[in-house]
């Protein structure tokens, strides 16, 4: 999966998870569409919800930051400037 997608669905996931937890959006549409007993379980789902899309995001993060810092930086000279200054 590309990282920025990771990244994506981690902060997202993460938006989404957290909404639900902090304001009672999800007890009003619960209680609007009758199922009004789930809300009891919602602590059990929302939590480790949350959690797993915190990491996900910071696992695209860490693997962001390591492919940037794989790859070298290219010089004016082109990718193939050492073998052209031991040319010379």
């Amino acid at each position: 999966m590309k990282t920025r997608t990771l990244l994506r669905t981690g902060i997202a996931g993460s938006a989404v998870a957290a909404l639900c937890c902090a304001t009672p959006v999800l007890v009003i549409v619960l209680g609007a569409v009758g199922l009004s007993a789930w809300i009891g379980w919602l602590d059990y789902v929302l939590m480790p919800a949350l959690m797993i899309f915190v990491g996900i995001a910071l696992y695209a993060l860490r693997r962001q930051w390591i492919e940037g810092a794989c790859c070298e930086p290219e010089t004016e000279l082109g990718p193939d400037w050492k073998k052209q200054a031991s040319n010379e």
